[in-house]
């Protein structure tokens, strides 16, 4: 057990116990216990292997490479289209953890030999994701824009590409757009501060 961690098992929400249990179930596979993103992070030499977090109506398991796990059970889920790699066992009481414990415990060394057989997943590139026709008019138009965009990394690109895909509406789309104009100048990911 990792102490800089032990504040997140220490937290007061609906799945203290339900993180605890997952916890003891992920060190006894021998991972090593790190703080990443601010939740607990599972590790094999070095490779993150699986995290613990939790949401409104569920905790999760979320497996790295989960989308390389054979899944026999038929139980990750993928969080949202756009997540490529990550995949999900959602739990919403102990009960549960419980009783798919040896099951927990087959998909966490499945992860390991994943990361052991030194496993990629093939992720799509920036230029393959769909640029909205909002985003595309703004390069054209806007040369500071065009440079500045074109120098953010590879993921921030993709990040505001999808950030700018979500809304229904074309005003919505410019209006996200029009605001992220003084973040993309900086060279910041939509979502930094």
């Amino acid at each position: 057990m990792n102490p800089k961690v032990d504040f997140f098992f220490e937290k007061d929400t609906p799945w203290q116990s339900a993180y605890k249990q997952l916890r003891k179930i992920i060190l006894d596979c021998g991972l090593i216990e790190e703080l990443k993103w601010g939740v607990p992070c599972y590790t094999h030499n070095g490779k993150n292997v699986v995290l613990i977090h939790g949401f409104k109506d569920y905790c999760a398991l979320l497996f790295h490479k989960g989308v390389l796990l054979k899944d026999t059970e038929g139980i990750l889920v993928q969080q949202t289209e756009n997540v490529q790699s990550a995949r999900q066992i959602r739990f919403t009481g102990e009960a549960q953890i419980q009783e798919m414990k040896p099951i927990l415990k087959t998909y966490l060394y499945e992860a390991v030999e994943v990361e052991k057989a030194g496993l990629q997943v093939k992720l799509k590139k920036t230029s393959e994701f769909d640029m909205p026709e909002e985003l595309q008019e703004k390069l054209d138009s806007d040369l500071d824009f065009k440079t500045a965009f074109e120098a953010l990394t590879p993921g921030r690109q993709r990040g505001y590409m999808l950030y700018f895909s979500q809304p229904k509406q074309s005003k919505t789309r410019i209006s996200r757009i029009e605001k992220s104009f003084p973040k993309i100048l900086d060279g910041k990911g939509y979502n930094e501060r």
